[in-house]
This record gives C-alpha cells, structure tokens and sequence, in this order.
C-alpha cells in the first residue's frame, strides 16, 4: 500500500499490532455501502469513468455476496477491512479497483464508516429499548391495582402498585431512547471527502455521498471530520447509562426473587440451578445483566482514556476505538433481550407484596395526612402524632390499621372514626392521586397515554 516509500517490510510484531481485521471486519456492510455511494459520486463528477464505476459497483456486490457467505480470507498483510474488500476488488476486476480511492484516504474512509455501523448501533438499541418498554408496560397494566411496598433506604416507606413501581422503570428507558436518538442525530454528518485531514483537490459533490448514504449534511472541517470520535462517545455515555438502569432493575428482581422477599417467582427459562444444592434456583440472566454494566461502563472509559491525549488530526491509536463500541453493543443489546424476556415471564406473587407492605405501618403518613386534611393540624405536629401511634403499635405487635379507634384517640383526640378507612394499604394508593401517583386510576391513564405515544412513533 505504501511501497513507494518504503524500501523493506514491516517486522512480524509491527505486522501483527498493526492488523485490526479481526476486529473491524464487522464494518464491511458499511465499507461497501461507503465505496458504492463514493464510486457512484466520482463517476457523476466525471472523475470515474462510466465503465470503471459499473465495474466497481458490480465487484463491490460480488465482494459482499461472498462475505455474506462466509468467505472473507482474512490477510494481516491487507490491515483492515478496507483494504481487503480493495484488494478482492482487484483480483474481480482488475485496474479499475484502484481508481476507487480517488480522493479518499483511509482517514476519512474509516470515519464514515465508523459513524454508518454506529448510526446503525444506535437504531438497533432503541429497538431494544421499545421492546423492553412494551413489556414493562404489559406488566404494569396486568398489576396496575397490585400492592406492593415502595422503599427508601430499603425500608418499608409507603405502600404503591406494582404497576406504578414498574412504570418507574419505562421513565427510565424513555429518557435512554432518548440520549440514542440525540446521539444519532449529532453523528448523522458525513466526513466522506474529507479525504486525509486538509479535504481534496478533486471537484467533489459531497452532497451526493451524504444523500446517498443517509446523512443530514456533511462535515464542515475536515481536520475535525477524520479524528472526531463523539459519536462513539456518545453512545458508550447512552449504553453506560442504559446499563445501570437495567442493572438497577435486575437487582430489583434478584431481591424480589430471594426467600425473605418472595415477590416473584423466576420461571425456568431465566434462572439456574445449582451443580451441588438441588433445592437452588439462581436469577443468573439478572445477575449477568447487572454484571454487564461494569463492562459497558469500563468500555465509556477506555474510549474517553483513548481520545484525551491525541492532537489533531488522526493517530494510529483511534485503531483501538472499536472494540469498546462493539463490546457495549453486544452486551447492552443482549442485556435489553434478556430484560425484555424476563419482564415479560416473570411471575408475581401479589399475596406476599401485599403483606409486605401492610408491615412496617407503611399508612404512617396517611394518618398525618388525615389530621392535617380534616383535623387541621399542622403537618409538622401531624407526623409526630402519627410516629407516636406507630411506636405504640410496634409495641402490642400489631399493624397501624388494628390499633382500633380508642387507642388511636387516646393517643390524641382529635383522631376520630373518619380515619380508620385512610389506614389500610388499598386505600393508602387509592388516595394517592396526584399527578404522576401510584393510584391505579392514574397508573391505567398513564398506560393509556403510553400506549398512545407509542402507536404515534410507530405509525
């Protein structure tokens, strides 16, 4: 490739560190896609000739029809995927191949399609993301009356539905589709023409290749077209994101699953055993999720470590930027599958998150609410009124609700016969109807809503 500058051969080692097509090989749709739309620009512009173009768009087809079916032959002499799919070209067709890389450099070759196979990444995410949006959804319809308690500091706090705890988690993935899709939209530029980093001296039309292969616009700096690697960034920040909240979620099922709790119960398609202990059954597909975002996470950080220290414009080490994007890719995109699988079968058992959340006199505050709303005492008396109460019925081991009316106004006397239906837990989410509440009236509008934004993105 560059034997008119060089009298001897690289060493074996140098050969070897500098070979990348066990990795980049996965870039060869958008290579092709690439060479197809650049070839077809130059031919229009006159620069390529009418024969050599149909030449080099029908050997690209035959060069992809045979990687398609297996049959790349990977050379570390060739480098890269770029170089393969340039040098299989030649044997197909001859001279005619190297006229293709007429006013283009590897630089600005591999930047845009870098951006294609992330562009594409990030499409395939948000896909994920729809599919494990709509099972949560499911589910919480399924158990939008279902009571559960709601936590903080993994303390019994005050009971909600089921439905509203797992629609927390759609907000979640609401904001992640929409970090991918900000992402796509800021690399959606094409550096093709940028050539190696000052642009060409070829008279090119760079808004053909940027129509043809889907971009908005192209690049405006050419320096900045071939050593930019935001776009990778930018989705590693979305996927490591992404990541802690489905790791947030699988924790929430692996507590859910354990004995103490018993708020779920893991079906055989997601779960182990155990090669010495017949009685275990272990939520392995949530733990590898959870364990999965260390690594997405880690490969954010090898990318920002990567880009820190390099000037402009492009440097041998942006060779290492894919293993990373590819690394999260895979495992976010088996994470959102997973998820999506065990959403959608897991099974709840309502008996024991309703018990669990009539413990620890999880209604305190709806007795306060209720001396405030109908006895008009300040809140702030209120909630000491209302600790008072649950301290006496920690006391004769009882639940808040069966304290009975004449301890609660012994307690004080402006509770009355009024509160005693405020006290259970159905009625402590029924009342909570504020906007964004766990009611199950509000959580089945907020469904309704859901499902009508999602029927408007897909039409």
């Amino acid at each position: 490739m560059w034997g008119g500058r060089f009298a001897g051969g690289p060493a074996a080692v140098m050969r070897e560190i500098n070979a990348s097509i066990s990795v980049d090989k996965r870039l060869w749709r958008e290579d092709i896609a690439a060479s197809k739309a650049h070839a077809a620009m130059l031919a229009s512009e006159g620069i390529l000739s009418p024969t050599d173009a149909i030449a080099i768009d029908r050997g690209l087809d035959t060069v992809a029809d045979e990687i398609e079916a297996g049959k790349l032959v990977e050379d570390p002499a060739l480098e890269d995927i770029h170089m393969h799919v340039e040098h299989r070209l030649s044997e197909l067709i001859g001279d005619a191949a190297g006229r293709l890389h007429t006013a283009r450099s590897r630089n600005d070759q591999v930047a845009t399609d870098f951006r294609l196979f992330v562009r594409r990444c990030a499409d395939e995410t948000i896909c994920g993301l729809d599919r494990l949006e709509l099972a949560l959804v499911d589910r919480a319809e399924q158990h939008a009356g279902t009571v559960m308690p709601g936590f903080t500091h993994l303390q019994s706090g005050q009971p909600v539905t089921l439905g509203h705890h797992l629609l927390a988690y759609r907000e979640m993935l609401v904001r992640d589709r929409s970090r991918f899709a900000d992402a796509r939209r800021r690399m959606n530029e094409n550096p093709l023409g940028s050539a190696a980093l000052a642009g060409t001296g070829f008279d090119l039309d760079r808004d053909a290749t940027t129509k043809a292969l889907g971009f908005d616009r192209p690049t405006a700096n050419s320096l900045d077209a071939v050593s930019d690697r935001d776009f990778v960034v930018d989705y590693l920040h979305a996927a490591a994101l992404c990541s802690v909240h489905l790791s947030r979620l699988a924790e929430e099922i692996i507590l859910w699953a354990s004995q103490p709790f018993g708020f779920v119960k893991l079906p055989d398609a997601w779960s182990t055993g155990s090669s010495i202990m017949p009685n275990k059954r272990n939520p392995d597909a949530a733990e590898l999720v959870r364990g999965h975002a260390a690594r997405i996470i880690g490969d954010l950080v090898a990318m920002l470590v990567l880009l820190k220290g390099l000037p402009l414009a492009y440097a041998k080490d942006l060779q290492d930027d894919k293993p990373p994007l590819f690394d999260a890719h895979d495992l976010l995109a088996l994470s959102l599958a997973a998820m999506a699988g065990m959403v959608a079968d897991l099974e709840f058992v309502p008996a024991r998150m309703r018990a669990a959340a009539a413990a620890g006199h999880a209604t305190a505050t709806d007795l306060a609410d209720w001396l405030v709303s109908e006895a008009r005492v300040p809140f702030r008396e209120a909630h000491h009124i209302a600790g008072r109460a649950v301290a006496a019925a920690e006391g004769e081991g009882k639940a808040l609700d069966e304290l009975g009316l004449d301890r609660l106004t012994a307690i004080d006397p402006r509770i009355d016969e009024r509160v005693l239906p405020r006290l259970s837990v159905e009625a402590s989410v029924a009342a909570r109807r504020s906007a964004g509440g766990t009611a199950p009236d509000r959580v089945m509008q907020v469904i309704a809503a859901i499902r009508a934004d999602i029927a408007a993105r897909e039409a």
